[in-house]
């Protein structure tokens, strides 16, 4: 017996005639793990208007589950629902933001420089989304635009037939000291900092060319306040921040006001900030 959609309502997974399953099977071929409105409309030859509504009928039943509006991601065989959570995030953030990369905290992760378990995946993408922390299907997502032509000091990973960019360890502690946000505060950005430092392929010198590309002054303050700190034999890199620095104080996390000034790095720094030695 054909399946309806009384019960198609309730999640379950309904069938497909023929001409359906060789057109499903085209648009999956050719999305590479999830499908977007424009790649059904180009596999199938349709107008977008046609290919929408292809795309909402297999939905209701159960054979796509929308992300949100114009994409969808396959359901499994073996799956009783169409209530799916994301398999791969970064897929899906590649496919809605591009272009882009994985930075911050998920990026951290990847290149093992924390343990630290953050649900959100961080997206850096050169758009300008309205909604900065959406939720898809589950996941939580943290978005921050930024220029296209600070698009470097990325990695390619391959997941499944897509690729998608991640930043790689310099660039990640880059973002992390340019906005701590992106890594969970300063504090949590400090831990991944001295993984870092412990790495025997840390590089000091990329940071800093990639601290001289992004332009962002507060960088060489966080990062040479951070060195003395946990890496002070790092001579060379300590008199290049210095050099670097500019005028004026800045925060050392800017979610946190700082009450303590730091003379010789022009860092506001919390109260709550621990104090290894005089200041």
């Amino acid at each position: 017996m054909r399946l309806g959609y009384t019960a198609l309502a309730k999640g379950e997974v309904g069938g497909l005639g023929r001409l359906d399953r060789q057109r499903l099977a085209e648009v999956l071929r050719t999305s590479k793990g999830a499908v977007s409105l424009k790649e059904a409309s180009r596999a199938l030859g349709f107008s977008s208007t046609a290919a929408a509504k292809l795309l909402s009928r297999w939905a209701k039943k159960g054979w796509l589950s929308r992300v949100r509006r114009g994409l969808y991601v396959p359901v499994p065989l073996e799956s009783r629902t169409a209530d799916v959570p994301l398999e791969d995030p970064w897929l899906i953030a590649e496919k809605l933001y591009s272009p882009c990369y994985i930075g911050g905290w998920s990026a951290a992760a990847h290149w093992g420089l924390t343990e630290q378990i953050f649900r959100a995946v961080v997206v850096m993408t050169t758009r300008r989304p309205r909604i900065r922390n959406p939720v898809l299907k589950g996941t939580p997502f943290l978005l921050k635009t930024v220029p296209e032509g600070v698009l470097f000091g990325l990695k390619p990973v391959w997941r499944g037939q897509v690729k998608v960019f991640v930043s790689d360890e310099a660039r990640t502690i880059l973002d992390m000291l340019d906005d701590p946000k992106v890594g969970g505060g300063i504090r949590s950005m400090a831990d991944m900092f001295s993984s870092y430092l412990r790495l025997r392929s840390r590089d000091m010198n990329r940071i800093i060319d990639y601290a001289i590309r992004l332009g962002n002054g507060a960088v060489f303050k966080r990062l040479g306040y951070l060195l003395e700190r946990y890496a002070p034999d790092e001579k060379e890199s300590l008199k290049m921040c210095r050099a670097k620095m500019p005028t004026g104080n800045a925060q050392l996390d800017p979610a946190v006001r700082g009450k303590r000034l730091i003379t010789r790095w022009r860092l506001w720094v919390p109260e709550s900030w621990p104090r290894e030695k005089p200041e």
